[in-house]
């Protein structure tokens, strides 16, 4: 596939990252240093000129192309660059990265020229929500309209002797859920009867939502549910995070130190309480309850602040944190400094924007451990040939079917069970390897 990437920011280089291996890439960007360490990384074709030029545009090639994705950290960049790209190039998808809520409403309503829009904030708001419906997780994400979990957990000292440290054919794995891998260290296992699962692991659950909760509880027995939450920073990414936490039923509180933003945010969702506040005050903090929340959420803008206030509230007394990391080495400072989750919506837009160059046949893609994994949801050609084979049949190497749709509803599959015509597969993967495991497929 030929694919033109406007933006070589950080969302440009997970994009690039991600299909520069398998498709003919080209970057435009304004920056002659950005396009040169995306040159030096990868072997891709690059051009510097503005994406909101049609001159450009048609000089980089764009006409050519069968996706276009306009991903700078400007919206009306990406709006303008998306539009001109679809009069360019007639035949190409155009995909558009956003972070206003409001150009998402305009989209659905038919009313911008693109063919698709992804959310930042809002891409943020919903992994943070799967993160919250099942806290142990270090990262999980939904298929199937959300039937099927796909979660990601450490494994403690504290986890359950009837999953750990038992070898797999006997374990007591909750029912509807498979471990499509055991994650090692650099090692990777798509685990056999034999294999064992020890403390200091990660592995990749796939299964029914409850299965997913009877996951959490096995690795992390003092895990509780999230009933409130309180988010600090109440910014396009807090405000998002609990316009769809508050949808769930969960119990919101809002610090944000500028007044301006505060009454808006009050204004906006009243449902919310919100502070004008900084967060990080020690009277604040134990006269308003903060360490008896279920769980912070650190979304300001400054991954530094964000750090800190995560480090008092743990003293005060909340669980389970999640921090925004705006950038991407802040992540590592996360996890070593005590919080519990890190998430990078640049990452998490990454993610969403990269489906839409996977095969024509693909639902829906997550990728896992800094994408060297992923877990992709797939239709079934009618002639493959693994249609009408068992489960325990098939000689797919390096790949795992965790979950099969059949008819709109979510099976886990025994090993006597058959693929049918017709059925959508979510099938765990390296990244290197999922071109072939999808063209097997």
């Amino acid at each position: 596939m030929r694919i033109f990437v406007i933006g070589a920011g950080q969302v440009g280089f997970e994009i690039v990252e991600a299909l520069h291996t398998d498709h003919d890439v080209t970057v435009i960007d304004t920056e002659s240093a950005r396009l040169a360490a995306m040159a030096e990384r990868y072997d891709v074709v690059t051009f510097e000129g503005d994406g909101t030029s049609r001159r450009d545009l048609a000089s980089a090639g764009v006409q050519r192309a069968d996706l276009v994705i306009a991903c700078t950290s400007r919206d009306e960049v990406n709006l303008v660059a998306g539009m001109f790209a679809r009069r360019e190039a007639k035949s190409a998808t155009t995909v558009i990265r956003t972070s206003n809520l409001e150009y998402v409403d305009l989209w659905r309503a038919g009313q911008l020229d693109v063919d698709f829009v992804v959310c930042s904030e809002l891409e943020t708001a919903h992994a943070i929500s799967r993160i919250i419906g099942v806290p142990a997780a270090r990262q999980t994400d939904v298929f199937a309209d959300g039937q099927v979990q796909i979660v990601e957990f450490d494994v403690e000292e504290s986890s359950s002797p009837d999953v750990v440290g038992v070898p797999v054919r006997e374990a007591k794995f909750p029912r509807d859920s498979k471990v499509a891998a055991i994650i090692r260290g650099d090692e990777m296992l798509l685990p056999g009867g034999e294999d064992v699962i020890r403390a200091g692991d990660r592995v990749v659950v796939i299964g029914s939502p409850d299965a997913a909760q009877a996951w959490s509880q096995l690795l992390a027995p003092e895990g509780t549910t999230v009933r409130d939450v309180v988010i600090y920073g109440a910014g396009r990414v807090g405000s998002a995070i609990a316009r769809v936490l508050i949808d769930q039923g969960i119990g919101v509180r809002l610090v944000e130190a500028s007044s301006e933003r505060a009454r808006s945010v009050a204004e906006a969702l009243p449902q919310a309480r919100v502070y004008n506040a900084t967060g990080i005050d020690p009277d604040f903090l134990e006269r308003e309850r903060i360490g008896h929340a279920s769980a912070a959420i650190f979304a300001m803008r400054d991954d530094a602040k964000n750090l800190y206030a995560a480090s008092l509230v743990e003293v005060h007394g909340v669980r389970f944190t999640i921090g925004i990391a705006h950038d991407p080495v802040s992540i590592a400072a996360f996890e070593h400094g005590g919080i519990d989750v890190a998430v990078n919506p640049r990452t998490v837009t990454a993610e969403e924007i990269i489906r839409f160059a996977h095969d024509p046949r693909t639902q829906q893609i997550a990728l896992l451990e800094g994408n060297r994994y992923e877990v992709i949801d797939v239709t079934m050609r009618d002639t493959s040939e693994y249609i009408g084979k068992a489960f325990k049949e098939m000689p797919i190497r390096g790949a795992l079917i965790g979950a099969i749709v059949r008819d709109g509803i979510a099976v886990f599959p025994h090993s006597d069970d058959v693929l049918e015509a017709g059925d959508r597969v979510i099938v765990f993967t390296k990244a290197a390897d999922a071109p072939r495991v999808v063209a097997a497929l």
